[in-house]
This record gives structure tokens, C-alpha cells and sequence, in this order.
């Protein structure tokens, strides 16, 4: 994968996760169903409990958006290398807490994986 593309798919993680976080800003009990875990119950002060969930997936998205447009290209794969740290803790919530595994794994497993190969590939790319 050459650095144009890993720049590219870099970008749409960050946009994709920038998607997510506004679900749950503005929506959270729609969205919170697809995390993998048992929907909460859909009262004023759980909706309030899941919008710093999208606070972080807007922010974390925002902050590869921003290195990609101000720093080289190996600065944006140490982000994401540290960024995985997200989904991987996304995923071990699930999988301790008895959350769906498929989930776990499909959404928070693909999503760090990816996540730590595009962040490798540019590091490396330099």
C-alpha cells in the first residue's frame, strides 16, 4: 500500500469515526444499540451518559483530520497507532462485560487492526 492510499484510508477512518461520534451526539440511544453491548435504557440521563462517547470518536477523528493537514505523514501513523488504543479498549469492554463477541471483534477488532497496519505503513513510508 503506498502512502497516498494508507493517507487515504487514514482519512476515512477519521471521517467514519467523526460520523459515529455525531450519532451519538445527537442520537445516542439509535446508535448505542450497534456497539456491541445491551442498549441501555433510553432515559434523559443515559442519552447524557453517552454523549461524551461521541465527544471522543468526534475529537479523536478531528485530531487525525488535523495532523494529516499539518504534519508528515509519519506523525499521522504514530496518531493512529496510538489512537488504536480506542477501539482495542472498545472491544475488551465488550468482550468482559459478555457483549456480543461478533461485534467485539467485526467492528472494534477489524477497526484496531486496520487502524495499527495504516498507522505502520506510514510510519514506515517516510
Amino acid at each position: 500500500m503506498n502512502n497516498a492510499v494508507s493517507l487515504s484510508v487514514a482519512a476515512l477512518i477519521a471521517v467514519g469515526i467523526i460520523v459515529i461520534g455525531c450519532f451519538y451526539l445527537v442520537s445516542p440511544e439509535r446508535i448505542s444499540g450497534t456497539f456491541g453491548l445491551k442498549p441501555p435504557a433510553s432515559d434523559a440521563d443515559t442519552r447524557a451518559w453517552l454523549r461524551p462517547k461521541g465527544i471522543r470518536d468526534v475529537v479523536a477523528g478531528l485530531v487525525v483530520l488535523a495532523m494529516m493537514l499539518t504534519v508528515d505523514s509519519r506523525a499521522v501513523g504514530i496518531a493512529l497507532l496510538v489512537e488504536a488504543v480506542i477501539p482495542f479498549g472498545d472491544m475488551s469492554i465488550i468482550l468482559g462485560s459478555g457483549g456480543s463477541k461478533s461485534r467485539a471483534f467485526s467492528i472494534h477488532g477489524v477497526t484496531c487492526a486496520v487502524m495499527l497496519v495504516v498507522g505502520l505503513l506510514l510510519i514506515h513510508a517516510v
